[in-house]
């Protein structure tokens, strides 16, 4: 039988619009993702939390990328268009700096090959939560992407290296500073850095942030289970904000707490056996290298152990958006064996080496950490320090604690000084291997029936069985006392036998530690003062008795709060100007009295008044006087409440407003059945229309919690919601 023209084409047609949609996928991915769709069930309860389960765990990681676009997709692609090096196409010029460090650290390559090698089972997550994201816009088409139509599932791997490497590690240090790589930048570019890129890699910004973590055992337990803390302290907006999610599978999978947009899963927070705390470390996982580099047109080489070796030298194109539209730039780039050139001081190329960069793990360990059922479980899989750095604070129903200082740390040679840039020529700075786990400071089980750690040193974490700082190498450990450390190993030992409602009480204890050193101080000073002037000291006298007879604890309604943080603000300028002044601190309590008059009228005004709580858009922070805010009790970190909230008072406005600090708060009895409460900033939707965009922070502002439902038929019976993902 004959086909005619017509019908050969009518067929060819057939076949290509089965094997195609309208987005070019191909019928294998488009069939996959309406299969893990029909096997997936998102279920939101009254404060829009997500709580997804699916048949197998791919199919969890489906739902739960879909739930995260639902509540704020321009957050996802923004994180991976800044982790896949293209954000210049969208911001322009300001961002070729990160574009270039995102070129330099192959960032995209190296991501890809870690997908590639992946174990069967992170690859199916990867590639399930990737179609969660495809899925999502083949179903919303009302939704219109910045850059990326189509997900692919080695981004999540990339924003890993992008958020820990490119924003974290490399600007932890000191070794090298945002000067340094701008220089490299120009020398390898012939471009001018912008200046609006130090607004990106914000180093003073970074001092401020920190976590908090508690746990007690059962001897220090009313209900004689243990009790755990999970409280970091992370911006409010732009890539490293989180989200709060709970994701399960009929594969086991049952885990809760939270995650950053673009991960696949939650990686910090509880199961049914146990839970754990992640608070930041500031160990030593990476070098920056004085290179002797010969750079001539034909072949670069770098100066080892006497001789010329070869550089490695690549060039890549990066797309810039600019007012005459798309520009190409073509970047160049160089590697030396210890790594990617990265920086430029006075003439000499800075290399920076990483640990373990080029390896994949991160999410192999997480995954294996959230689906670990007890002690030994969760330490073999921390044992392979593939993710790495952060203090681990951990809880069980067997009713074991434990802390331990996890971190990938180089061995290293102690002659040199590895807290600056080291000589590149010699093999006498390379690494030796990596410190295994047992050589990290670690507490199990005190005695005291507490530990602690809120980015201070982990030799004060608890109070009798603390590791010895001469047990380790001085390049392991960088970190000393803080004060919310302090006022947390105060509240840990000074409460015996927490019950449940006292342990949620004390998480957001506002008491300010540092003013238990300042105010005496002051008060000492004014003393003095009454002897040398009598005339200045009667002037600021009802100041200094108003601070002098404070609780010392914030509150919106506290006006002392207000004065001390005026007189700290004051004083540290004081301080870093090097102001030579017998009586400092009478000076910046007159300069504070002073200052709040002329802006207030008058130097007694509620923290709340000032202090303020808004929600604006995910990446800017556009915040307005004229804008809905709520009065907010939380300080910044350096003061030592438990209850942080890192505030500033922007260009032009009025009032502070809070950018970052308490970010997720959860706590957690790990009795035969869970017990658990949580509490996110703001609310899980970044859509201002939505009833769950700031339904949480009300009780924020009032150190509430709200539950946080961990098995499933308590999940249903608190549903407000539940459908399977692309239906409306």
């Amino acid at each position: 039988m004959l086909f005619s023209r017509f019908s050969i084409l009518l067929i060819f047609s057939i076949l290509l619009n089965c094997c195609t949609n309208l987005s070019g996928q191909s019928k294998t991915e488009f069939e996959r993702e309406k299969q893990l769709a029909a096997s997936v069930t998102i279920y939101r309860d009254s404060y829009g939390v997500p709580h997804v389960y699916g048949n197998t765990d791919e199919a969890a990681a489906f739902g739960f990328a879909y739930s995260e676009a639902e509540d704020n997709f321009d957050q996802i692609e923004n994180n991976f268009i800044r982790a896949i090096g293209r954000l210049s196409e969208v911001y322009g010029k300001k961002a070729l700096v990160s574009d270039w460090l995102n070129g330099a650290m192959q960032i995209p390559e190296l991501s890809k090959k870690n997908y590639e090698i992946a174990n069967p089972k992170i690859k199916s997550i990867c590639r399930g939560f990737a179609d969660g994201l495809n899925f999502y816009l083949r179903n919303n088409s009302e939704v219109k992407p910045k850059l990326i139509k189509h997900f692919e599932p080695w981004y999540s791997l990339a924003l890993i290296k992008y958020l820990y490497y490119q924003r974290g590690f490399l600007f932890t240090r000191s070794e090298i500073e945002i000067k340094d790589v701008k220089n490299a930048f120009k020398y390898f570019t012939g471009l001018d850095p912008d200046k609006d890129f130090s607004t990106v890699y914000n180093n003073k910004e970074r001092i401020l942030e920190g976590s908090n973590s508690w746990a007690v055992s059962a001897i220090e337990s009313a209900s004689g289970y243990p009790l755990l803390l999970i409280n970091p302290h992370l911006p409010f907006f732009g890539p490293s904000q989180v989200y709060e999610g709970h994701i399960m599978s009929k594969e086991g999978w049952n885990f809760s707490g939270y995650t950053r947009f673009g991960f696949p899963f939650p990686y910090v927070g509880f199961n049914e056996n146990l839970g754990w705390a992640s608070t930041d470390n500031y160990a030593d996982m990476r070098d920056t290298y004085i290179e002797v580099i010969n750079d001539s047109l034909n072949s670069p080489t770098y100066l080892y152990d006497g001789k010329y070796k070869k550089a490695n030298e690549w060039y890549k194109s990066i797309k810039v958006k600019t007012n005459e539209g798309m520009k190409t730039i073509k970047f160049r780039f160089l590697n030396t064996g210890h790594g990617p050139v990265l920086g430029l001081r006075n003439g000499k190329f800075l290399s920076v080496k990483f640990a373990k960069y080029g390896e994949p793990g991160w999410l192999d360990e997480w995954y294996n950490m959230t689906k670990a059922k007890n002690l030994k479980q969760f330490k073999k899989a921390v044992s392979k320090l593939d993710m790495l750095f952060g203090n681990y604070l951990y809880a069980d129903k067997s009713g074991n604690i434990f802390y331990v200082y996890n971190a990938c740390v180089p061995i290293r040679d102690t002659s040199f000084d590895w807290s600056k840039p080291v000589d590149g020529t010699t093999s006498a700075t390379e690494w030796k291997g990596y410190h295994t786990m047992n050589e990290l400071p670690q507490v199990l089980n005190p005695k005291s029936g507490w530990l602690q750690n809120c980015n201070g040193t982990p030799f004060l974490s608890t109070e009798y069985d603390n590791p010895k700082p001469g047990d380790f190498p001085p390049y392991m450990v960088t970190e000393g006392d803080d004060e919310r450390s302090k006022s947390s190993r105060r509240i840990l030992s000074g409460t015996h036998k927490f019950t449940f409602e006292q342990w949620e009480k004390s998480t957001y204890d506002t008491h300010i530690q540092k003013a238990d050193e300042d105010i005496p101080e002051l008060v000492n000073e004014w003393e003095e003062l009454k002897t040398e002037n009598p005339k200045r000291a009667d002037e600021i006298g009802d100041a200094v008795k108003f601070l002098e007879s404070w609780s010392r604890k914030s509150t919106i309604e506290s006006t002392e709060m207000t004065l001390y943080f005026y007189w700290d603000e004051k004083y540290s300028q004081l301080t870093s100007n090097k102001t030579k002044d017998e009586f400092k601190s009478i000076t910046a309590l007159e300069n504070a009295v002073k200052e709040l008059k002329n802006t207030r009228g008058s130097w007694k005004i509620k923290w709340g008044d000032i202090n303020r709580l808004q929600r604006v858009s995910s990446n800017e922070r556009s915040f307005s006087d004229d804008k809905y805010s709520i009065p907010a009790a939380g300080v910044p970190t350096y003061f030592g409440s438990i209850f942080t909230i890192w505030s500033n008072q922007f260009k032009g406005l009025k009032n502070r407003y809070g950018y970052g600090g308490n970010s997720y708060v959860c706590i957690v009895e790990f009795s035969p059945k869970i017990k658990s409460k949580s509490l996110f900033t703001f609310g899980e939707s970044a859509d201002p229309s939505s009833s769950h965009y700031f339904d949480q922070a009300q009780i924020y502002t009032q150190g509430k919690y709200k539950n946080a439902w961990l098995y499933l038929n308590d999940v249903k019976k608190n549903a407000e919601v539940s459908y399977h993902p692309g239906e409306k």
